[in-house]
């Protein structure tokens, strides 16, 4: 009776121990796309575009064509509106949990042939065949981003900024207000390519 009572505490501290190793592996599994981006030298935070923010990137695309990106694309919110706009989309991500699940809603709701979603890192990516370009980024990048895309994009491309603002670069267009302003710029075609 002993042994068989041993063999049980045995059994069931086993199964107490695989059970919190694998919910902690788990865990680790889940969260570290997430806290990963934030361990970097420049923070990129996903927070979800507001439904305003979205309308708002739509104006400012109001009669433009060509292809889109955007960077930093989160979980395709922006990428998914502008496709169903009848843009040729394209999501650059980080975190790979983000990026499957832009692909899911993007084949949900029925722009999986105009849309793709990349997790690359986008320093590491050129956006010279981009005509439209829109970015949630935050203030520490946004001078470095702006360098960045001044030398890649062509004269006809439009540079959409949310939340922050590019801090060279005048404004074409904005719209919105408070965390939902959007600021448009359009790279000239004059000598050359002058950006404002």
């Amino acid at each position: 009776v002993g042994s068989e009572g041993s063999s049980r505490r045995r059994s069931w501290g086993l199964l107490v121990t695989g059970g919190v190793g694998g919910t902690l592996v788990a865990l680790y599994a889940v969260v570290t796309p997430f806290v990963m981006p934030a361990l970097r030298r420049v923070c990129l935070p996903f927070v979800p575009a507001t439904s305003t923010q979205i309308d708002n990137v739509l104006k400012m695309l109001g009669n433009r064509s060509g292809p889109l990106v955007d960077i930093g694309s989160g979980d395709g919110r922006v990428v998914i509106a502008a496709a169903k706009r009848g843009f040729k989309a394209v999501g650059y991500e980080l975190n790979p949990w983000l990026v499957w699940y832009s692909r899911y809603r993007a084949w949900r709701d029925g722009v999986h042939r105009n849309t793709k979603f990349y997790i690359s890192d986008l320093w590491k990516v050129s956006f010279s065949h981009y005509t439209n370009v829109v970015v949630f980024g935050v203030p520490q990048m946004m001078p470095q981003l702006e360098k960045k895309l001044e030398e890649e994009l062509k004269c006809n491309a439009r540079i959409i900024a949310c939340r922050f603002p590019f801090p060279c670069w005048i404004p074409d267009h904005t719209t919105g207000e408070g965390i939902d302003t959007v600021w448009a710029y359009d790279l000239k075609a004059s000598n050359g390519c002058e950006t404002k």
